[in-house]
């Protein structure tokens, strides 16, 4: 590799200019934004705090030209959660997304929409016959994305107050 490719390339990684956050209202949440100020965000960061609205389920037939029932206030509940979220930001521009559809899918969408640098996701740390079960929604968006992938875990896997260690799943 010359020396212009790999500064290149260095210059590429060290600068976020974009990071697409999914939040899901869990206690996950709060993990993620401090996963969040442990990278180096530029005041240039643009950061997107999105949420995926649940849809009737993708292996039913639906019909597209009719509203989709959600709990009363749910959109409205998400967005407050994201619009407290984004008011605990310290750097760099930010807005959010609200969005309907497969959770995967969409964040992946979003990530090239924005042309994402990285996704912040979380994991439940779904393990064995339950994750297959019910799918991992960051493992497919760490195969599947546009760009590199951090995934925070729900329970940190730290001790004694040591600091956290996010992973790959």
């Amino acid at each position: 590799m010359r020396n212009g490719d790999k500064q290149q390339q260095q210059e590429q990684f060290s600068v976020l200019k974009t990071i697409v956050v999914a939040l899901d209202g869990s206690d996950n949440s709060p993990f993620i934004l401090s996963a969040l100020e442990t990278l180096a965000i530029q005041p240039s960061t643009k950061i997107v705090l999105c949420h995926v609205l649940p849809t009737s389920g993708s292996e039913e037939i639906v019909n597209l030209d009719r509203p989709h029932p959600l709990p009363a206030g749910y959109y409205q509940q998400a967005e407050k959660q994201l619009l407290d979220f984004q008011a605990q930001l310290s750097e760099g521009q930010s807005e959010i997304e609200i969005v309907s559809g497969d959770p995967a899918e969409e964040i992946i969408r979003l990530a090239n929409i924005h042309q994402a640098n990285l996704i912040a996701i979380g994991t439940r740390g779904l393990q064995g016959i339950e994750r297959i079960v019910e799918g991992s929604v960051s493992s497919q968006v760490v195969a599947e994305a546009p760009c590199s992938v951090l995934v925070v875990r729900e329970t940190p896997p730290y001790k004694d107050g040591a600091s956290s260690d996010f992973v790959k799943t």
